[in-house]
């Protein structure tokens, strides 16, 4: 598969982690379906075009280009979602003297705090599939009011939207 999701040369890709390649071939996997939905909806417009005898007219030219605008605005959403998961990803793999950063046991400060949200979502969503339990456990966390700050009561609303 030739990746041209974002532009990285050898020694950028060598350096990425297991997680890091996989979130990479997602994203270039999600372009090239988008890509080939362009193609298909553009010939899909071709041939509609001519059975109307109107193939050569410039509306088809410039429904093209609105058609190859949007599809290149999906494919920029998508870039800067994965160079936004590579930053987090590149982050949360790092650690310091307590080890790996993980919360809850050893929480990253450095990140921001909408990053510390993000964290403590993931965690939260992963450690049980029960939203009673997840509720209970956080409403429990006296880690996660100090962690989170402002965004504790945006994740309480969040979580116990899953139990209604």
């Amino acid at each position: 598969m030739e990746i041209d999701i974002i532009d990285l040369t050898d020694p950028d890709y060598q350096d990425l982690s297991a997680v890091q390649l996989a979130m990479v071939r997602a994203a270039q996997v999600k372009k090239n379906t988008l890509v080939a939905e362009n193609d298909a909806e553009k010939k899909k417009l071709f041939y509609f075009m001519l059975s109307n005898n109107t193939a050569r007219s410039n509306i088809r030219k410039f429904e093209e280009e609105r058609l190859d605008a949007l599809t290149e605005q999906k494919i920029s959403a998508v870039r800067e979602d994965l160079i936004q998961q590579l930053r987090f990803e590149s982050i949360a793999a790092e650690g310091n003297e307590a080890g790996p950063y993980r919360y809850p046991e050893n929480p990253n400060y450095a990140l921001s705090p909408s990053q510390r949200f993000l964290v403590v979502r993931n965690y939260y969503m992963d450690v049980t599939s029960d939203p009673a339990t997840r509720l209970q456990m956080y409403t429990m966390d006296t880690l996660a009011r100090a962690y989170l700050g402002e965004y504790y009561q945006t994740l309480y609303e969040l979580l116990a939207q899953y139990v209604t």
